[in-house]
């Protein structure tokens, strides 16, 4: 049994390690909305920060730092002095449970345990006994937005979101991610919600996962979230 046990042990390690060296396919849900015809002359544009970001900005820095890093691959710079679009950015990081999605729980009969190498949606791995499976795992939400004003008119000429649930997070590379899918067809984007893939390589020297352009589709009908039973 303890020489069974360790061999068990030791794919799931097996398991781990290769997943951590594989390439991941992120897919975030977007929605943008356009009145631009084309890249604005300049393209460039002035960030407006919140008090609110401003009061976190030890925390928000990084995020903003992203964010200016999409706007830049999409064609436009920040230049303060003389922009053509007013830039305000958004972030968003919650987690929960989806108990709808979980293999192990009965309502009736209570949770239910087991093992097993993957379950559930997205990238993960499930192993060990009821202690572990008297719920669902945490699953991370995370989201941005994007809105640009005319500086001249101050009319909204560009909205657009993005948004990710997963059991999967990293928060220094997912804001970035999803900032950059939600830029996808900047200035024209495709009308209505879509699905935007990316693909993310193994981390590279100095901690950044390789990242590969991201890819749209249109948008399943998503599920509404279950809340919890009450216990």
């Amino acid at each position: 049994m303890k020489l069974r046990c360790i061999h068990v042990l030791a794919i799931v390690a097996t398991a781990l390690l290769t997943g951590c060296a594989s390439v991941r396919e992120v897919q975030s849900t977007v929605q943008s909305y356009s009145t631009l015809g084309a890249l604005p002359a300049p393209p460039t544009y002035r960030l407006e920060v919140l008090p609110s970001q401003r009061e976190a900005q030890t925390h928000f820095a990084a995020i903003e730092s992203q964010a200016q890093q999409a706007l830049g691959r999409v064609g436009l710079q920040r230049d303060d002095s003389r922009a053509s679009l007013i830039v305000q950015i958004g972030a968003d990081a919650r987690y929960a449970r989806d108990y709808a999605a979980w293999p192990y729980y009965d309502r009736w009969g209570g949770p239910r345990w087991g093992w097993g190498l993957g379950y559930g949606r997205g990238w993960g791995m499930g192993f060990g006994g009821s202690f572990m499976f008297d719920g669902p795992p945490l699953e991370y939400y995370r989201a941005v937005s994007i809105v640009m004003r005319n500086a001249t008119t101050q009319q909204i000429v560009y909205e657009t979101s993005a948004q990710r649930q997963d059991v999967w997070t990293d928060d220094p590379a997912i804001f970035g991610i999803l900032f950059d899918a939600a830029l996808t067809g900047f200035p024209n984007p495709p009308k209505g919600s879509r699905v935007v893939r990316t693909t993310i390589g193994p981390v590279q020297q100095g901690g950044a996962p390789a990242q590969q352009p991201a890819q749209a589709a249109p948008a399943a009908q998503a599920a509404p979230a279950t809340p919890a039973p009450a216990r």
